[in-house]
């Protein structure tokens, strides 16, 4: 195949993907709304018994009162039956979204591995480019981690951000394939770039993870104050676990950043300008991502840090971290401005 078809292939590709991850978005969202309305007739059904149930129940005459309760509880049994098929649909739902994410990552891989073909080199000389990798990178690292830590629940948002960056992409980012600007040719291109991509999606997960935690805590907060919770959230993990999640998976991609990004980024630098640090503006927000996330880990570390606060500093240095990626190549002008890192 030559490279204009390969190119074809990847402009081809990289769409459909999104239409499949968009797909799975609206399976996971009717995973949530169809786990909400199995629980919702539940909390109705004990007060719809009268009563006098109760009392003609505890009677040595049966009459009225055993007819009465037979039918609470029929009624009962159709409550627990209609809750029993909604939460087995959810169950569905949640499979045909996983399902679905995975059928769309293999297309996003080929998309992406068609357009190196194409261009001759590694995927991820400009915006472009680095935006389909880094968001399979995210893809990569949900499904890495979603068996092992059962992250199911966080299909939605997962799928919401792929299709977002694929779609914004596609359509504001799109660069023709084509050389490299001679200052990216370096091996460490593919280190430098592939390490901030992955810790970039590890960066994704751990933020929508800690975006739920804080929905989750403040929810069993309520319950403790004699509130209820939405049975959606119901469904997510108890926000202990939802902590303890989000911190397995940064405390992975805070080392890959620091290797990437703090490491090879300076050597790469000296290689193509002839100094290790300049303080261009990708290379000081750079550093300020590795200072907030180095913030979070120790905080979660000490006592009394763990929980709102951590999670609060994980959500802010993603939003750090989307700034560095987006924000400085389109708002600022320095020596990275050509490329996506």
């Amino acid at each position: 195949m030559s490279q204009e078809t390969f190119a074809h292939v990847s402009n081809l590709v990289i769409p459909t993907a999104t239409v499949i991850y968009v797909l799975a978005m609206m399976a996971h969202a009717m995973e949530w709304a169809t786990g909400r309305a199995a629980k919702a007739p539940a909390t109705a059904a004990p007060a719809e018994q009268p009563a006098e149930v109760l009392v003609g129940a505890a009677s040595p005459v049966g009459g009225a009162g055993a007819g009465e309760s037979g039918s609470g509880g029929a009624a009962a049994d159709v409550v627990r039956a209609g809750a029993g098929d909604a939460a087995e649909k959810a169950a569905a739902a949640s499979r045909v979204g996983l399902l679905l994410t995975w059928l769309g990552f293999v297309l996003h891989l080929a998309g992406v591995v068609t357009r190196g073909l194409a261009a001759g080199r590694v995927p991820w000389g400009n915006m472009y480019e680095f935006s389909i990798t880094s968001s399979l990178a995210v893809a990569v690292v949900y499904l890495a981690f979603v068996h092992r830590y059962k992250l199911q629940w966080l299909g939605l948002g997962v799928t919401l951000v792929i299709a977002a960056v694929l779609g914004l992409a596609t359509l504001l980012l799109y660069t023709p394939a084509g050389p490299l600007v001679p200052a990216l040719h370096s091996y460490w291109l593919v280190i430098h770039v592939s390490a901030a991509a992955i810790s970039g999606g590890a960066f994704t997960v751990g933020a929508l993870i800690s975006i739920l935690y804080l929905v989750k805590s403040r929810a069993e907060r309520r319950v403790l104050a004699g509130g209820i919770m939405s049975p959606s959230l119901k469904r997510l993990p108890s926000a202990e676990a939802m902590d303890g999640t989000a911190y397995k998976v940064l405390a992975f991609a805070f080392p890959l950043w620091t290797f990437g990004v703090l490491v090879a980024g300076p050597i790469w630098a000296e290689y193509a300008w002839g100094r290790y640090w300049g303080w261009d503006p990708k290379e000081v927000w750079a550093l300020v991502t590795w200072v907030v996330y180095a913030a979070y880990l120790h905080a979660r570390a000490t006592a009394g840090w763990r929980g709102r606060p951590a999670a609060t500093i994980a959500i802010v240095g993603w939003l750090v971290f989307l700034f560095d990626f987006v924000g400085v190549n389109l708002l600022v002008s320095g020596l990275h401005s050509y490329a996506g890192v």
